[in-house]
């Protein structure tokens, strides 16, 4: 299982006092409140940031690291990524999983039939969609709905599903 989570990407700059504007990559902008400390992937390492503030604008978030207090210090991270360790990530419900503890677990219909693995998780805001690539190379896609998805087996890196008519390829 992955340890780190991306919450959000440095899109660009916000004003001359070392604001960042975050594109947010998590379900919900909200948990940005409750951060105070994220780790920026450079590319190169992971570099600890204390979170001062942050403020929201239509789909972005800007977000305000301690002790950078300049455009010019934060100009070199754009296009980096924010992410938080498995501690600091907001905490789940009842069969609710995170995205990327889902990515690569065998999909299974009742039947016993092995489909593929889990490739993608699409949202769709109505519900999300699962992408399945098939043991031929081809591409199922299923609804995270009830119906279809009857269990995910963390233990055993299953996901057990049913076959909706019209569903497969």
């Amino acid at each position: 299982m992955q340890d780190l989570f991306q919450v959000g990407i440095i899109t660009g700059t916000h004003g001359l006092k070392g604001e960042v504007k975050v594109f947010p990559t998590t379900d919900d902008k909200n948990r940005f409140l409750d951060l105070e400390e994220v780790l920026l992937d450079t590319g190169d390492e992971l570099v600890r940031m204390q979170v001062e503030y942050c403020k929201f604008f239509k789909q972005f978030v800007f977000v305000k690291f301690a002790g950078l207090d300049d455009i010019n210090l934060v100009e070199k991270y754009k296009r980096c990524p924010l992410m938080v360790t498995r501690e600091n990530a907001v905490p789940l419900e009842e069969d609710e999983y995170y995205v990327a503890d889902l990515i690569g677990l065998t999909i299974v219909d009742d039947s016993g039939i092995t489909i593929g693995k889990l490739i993608n998780v699409i949202e769709t805001g109505a519900n999300d969609v699962y992408e399945v690539k098939t043991e031929d190379g081809g591409t199922v896609l299923l609804p995270a709905i009830k119906d279809c998805i009857l269990d995910v087996d963390m233990e055993e890196q299953v996901i057990l599903v049913h076959m909706l008519k019209g569903l497969g390829s």
